[in-house]
């Protein structure tokens, strides 16, 4: 890498929250393990180890279909204090190199090493001695990618999991991405990602040839976004100072919708997934805001406070609930719903009116 570009290191610890609880009862080890709610409940998966995601288990998943998918697979609670003293080391392990980290959650992390505290001239040596010392000091595997910016790096980490280390230097980024699944870029989601295989995008290559005029078109705002990384260009640097206002999902209909029972029900799916993201988050937020966006393009927040923090999907879709009747939902087409929560700090609730922003 030369001088003048940045060295980015994504960390993205191996299935943590599963692994962590393999780590300490040895009778989990090889065995599909999932963390979160009973199989009976209503809850939701918040990891698995990788032995349960052969067959089909993914985080945010009604833990009830887990079990239909893995009856044999073994349900553990949520030990959240060890999880964090966990990545507490980890964390202290990545300023050992840098100051300059970025936590995305707890257990992954950018760091930006360009000028690092022990000199060491090539990013890659550094990913190889923080992945040893994540394993020497908390005995759980972690995977890296290394290269000029952080969309890049991500990917990367991506690659070769779990125990992997992949370098794309640069040169090698339009080869790499050319070959890369579409459902492997960082920032393409679900909805993003059915709507991109219909349009005939199915990796990287196929990305590169839509101009940004016919991104923008099909995409909005993210339009912009996607032909950059199409190219591997990501000017974003990374931010120390990272505080999300607030943790939520959306997603937009293949067609309107008038029908206020289907509506509902996947506001209950993409309520699972933030609930899945505060908790990996160790988030509590006491905030719950309903999205939509109609036919004619007009859209409408509707926000709730809660009595006590959001720990489970049944507390957002209780709020969701008494939000959607403030709406014209199911007398009027909608094209989008998300869900969202955020005052993620108990002394918000005192601090008088605010302007909620919105990271859906």
């Amino acid at each position: 890498m030369t001088d003048t570009m940045r060295k980015i290191i994504h960390v993205d610890m191996d299935a943590f929250f599963a692994s962590v609880e393999q780590r300490d009862n040895p009778e989990l080890i090889g065995k599909p393990v999932v963390v979160g709610g009973i199989p009976n409940s209503r809850g939701v998966v918040c990891t698995c180890s990788y032995e349960a995601r052969k067959f089909g288990i993914h985080s945010a998943m009604p833990c009830s279909q887990a079990y239909r998918l893995c009856p044999q697979a073994i349900f553990v609670p949520v030990r959240m204090n060890v999880y964090k003293e966990a990545s507490a080391v980890i964390r202290k392990i990545f300023y050992e190199f840098t100051d300059l980290v970025e936590p995305l959650s707890l257990d992954e992390a950018f760091l930006d090493v360009t000028l690092n505290k022990q000199g060491i001239p090539s990013a890659t040596i550094i990913a190889q001695q923080i992945l040893q010392k994540i394993q020497e000091a908390t005995h759980l595997t972690a995977s890296a990618g290394v290269s000029f910016n952080k969309f890049l790096a991500k990917c990367a980490s991506d690659y070769r999991k779990p125990n992997g280390l992949t370098v794309i230097v640069p040169g090698d980024e339009i080869a790499f991405l050319d070959n890369l699944s579409i459902r492997k870029f960082f920032g393409v989601g679900k909805v993003t990602e059915k709507k991109m295989i219909a349009m005939g995008i199915e990796s990287g290559c196929d990305l590169r040839k839509y101009d940004k005029v016919a991104l923008v078109q099909a995409f909005g705002n993210s339009g912009s976004y996607f032909y950059d990384i199409a190219r591997g260009v990501d000017n974003r640097p990374v931010r120390i100072d990272r505080t999300r206002k607030s943790i939520g999902r959306e997603t937009t209909m293949k067609e309107d919708i008038l029908d206020s029972v289907y509506l509902m029900e996947v506001l209950r799916r993409l309520a699972a997934e933030v609930v899945n993201t505060c908790i990996k988050q160790n988030k509590k937020g006491y905030s719950v805001t309903l999205k939509v966006k109609y036919s004619d393009f007009k859209s409408i927040t509707r926000s709730k406070l809660v009595e006590r923090p959001v720990r489970e999907t049944k507390d957002i879709v209780d709020a969701v609930k008494e939000l959607i009747v403030k709406t014209e939902v199911g007398e009027r087409p909608v094209r989008l719903v998300g869900v969202s929560v955020s005052r993620f700090d108990e002394e918000d609730l005192n601090i008088g009116p605010v302007q909620l922003t919105f990271d859906f």
